[in-house]
């Protein structure tokens, strides 16, 4: 290896970097399928005839698909492997783009969806799981965060795409390239960064890990020599060896019960926990329904895309702070101020809420000092969980279960997560327009709050120990 490329203790750097800087492509198509349906939902009501409730299926399907293929993901990759069913979920990328780009009826967009939604699912346990099982425990915590900075960086990403083609054809439901609106177009150019997704995961090899639960020793000896060094890749075999099941029997499901109890382990349930609040502070309506939301308080079409934007932008700046300081101040303490912020922060914006008028058309509107209080608490709540929730979240289900069930715990804690998703993004319209911002919000504020004592009594910290050190 050439000079520089090592650390310290023997690894080398730029090999993992390459392996990260390509899963973490996954995270940008995981954020780019997630964020490209804001500023479509007009182009789908006009194309489609779709209600309010109608437009809501159709902004969620795609968090169907995410639950099943979190779930069918996480038990698939300890079967085939974690590089391999990634690959599949670069197919189903494109696969999605195309498809919802030309569909000409709501079934057929609900279906492409809901495909993209099996490859969204799939990254967004497949990255921080196979980042953690690839990297040293003193710099884990910083470059499984990276899948955050994607994930955000993909979200601003379909912004931008979507705000020039808008742009360019004067609204998202006219017409641009080949006659086409330029709604489609936005969900077509999805298939470009999802090829390369494809191609850049032949470059890289399959986690250890995975090839020593499967008895292939000697394959994951010589990928951990090419990470870490000869003399440490041996004894890190023996280590990855001696954390599976006594038995030696392959990684299931039934390893989340615990034997002595006859119950799902504390330490699933944690992971259940983390993922779900992860979303029941509600950070998806500020992406999915964002340009909606504030063209809802008085802000043009051209001014809430920007206003999208912006939030992207500061969540990749709030992300960076947590790739520096997560291995040194640890994942209990980022995620307890993060709860602390976010609960106050929505509860400024439910407030600012409440003294919305009703126009006559039905909209809302709030007057400019309370609409700008309204965007900059709802900005400093993007920070808050970009700094904490949002990458911490990932980081945790990649690195907290043992190897012999760390598939499986994913596959159970990542498909709740998404159901949580669905059920949020989909209740919001309805509970928006039914019980009002106000009290939505107010729901938000209240997951937050509660988020803090879910993590001060069940979250264990996990800064600088071995993959092979946790226990379930």
């Amino acid at each position: 290896m050439q000079a520089g490329q090592q650390d310290d203790t023997g690894a080398n750097l730029a090999f993992i970097g390459l392996i990260v800087a390509v899963a973490t492509i996954g995270g940008f198509m995981f954020g780019y399928d997630s964020g490209v349906i804001n500023g479509t939902q007009e182009g789908l009501e006009k194309a489609f005839g779709l209600s309010k409730l109608g437009t809501g299926f159709n902004v969620g399907a795609i968090l169907i698909g995410c639950a099943a293929g979190a779930f069918l993901a996480g038990r698939m990759a300890d079967r085939y492997g974690r590089r391999n069913i990634m690959i599949v979920a670069a197919l189903l990328f494109i696969l999605s783009a195309l498809g919802a780009g030309a569909a000409t009826s709501s079934v057929l967009f609900v279906a492409a969806r809901l495909i993209g939604g099996l490859g969204v699912g799939a990254a967004s346990v497949l990255t921080p799981v196979y980042i953690s099982e690839v990297t040293p425990a003193a710099i884990r915590g910083r470059l499984a965060s990276v899948q955050q900075i994607m994930i955000i960086t993909g979200l601003t990403g379909a912004f931008v795409a979507n705000y020039v083609l808008a742009n360019t054809a004067g609204s998202s439901t006219a017409p641009l390239w080949l006659g086409q609106s330029a709604w489609r177009w936005m969900f077509w150019m999805q298939a470009i960064p999802a090829t390369i997704y494809l191609l850049a995961l032949f470059a890289i090899p399959e986690s250890p890990r995975y090839l020593v639960a499967r008895g292939r020793e000697t394959e994951a000896g010589g990928i951990l020599t090419r990470l870490l060094g000869s003399a440490e890749a041996e004894r890190k075999v023996s280590e990855i060896r001696g954390s599976l099941a006594k038995d030696h029997h392959r990684p299931r499901l039934s390893d989340l019960i615990d034997p002595a109890t006859g119950r799902l382990r504390v330490i699933v349930w944690a992971g259940i926990g983390i993922a779900i609040l992860q979303q029941f502070v509600g950070i998806n309506i500020v992406f999915y329904y964002g340009a909606v939301l504030w063209q809802s308080v008085g802000f043009s079409e051209g001014d809430a895309l920007k206003i999208n934007i912006l939030s992207g932008t500061l969540s990749i700046l709030a992300c960076l702070f947590t790739v520096f300081t997560v291995d040194r101040i640890g994942r209990k303490p980022l995620l307890l101020v993060g709860s602390v912020g976010m609960t106050v922060t929505l509860a400024v914006v439910a407030a600012c809420f409440a003294t919305a008028t009703i126009q006559p058309g039905g909209g809302l509107h709030l007057d400019t000092g309370t609409g700008r209080i309204a965007l900059v608490a709802a900005n400093l709540y993007v920070v808050f969980f970009n700094v904490s929730w949002g990458p911490i979240m990932w980081v945790m289900l990649g690195e907290m279960f043992p190897n012999q069930f760390r598939g499986s715990g994913l596959a159970v804690a990542g498909a709740a997560q998404w159901a949580a998703n669905f059920a949020i993004s989909v209740s919001f319209p309805a509970l928006a327009s039914g019980v009002g911002l106000t009290p939505t919000y107010g729901f938000y504020a209240l997951s937050a709050f509660v988020s803090f004592f879910f993590v001060r009594k069940f979250v264990r910290e996990t800064r600088g120990r071995e993959l092979e050190d946790m226990v379930g």
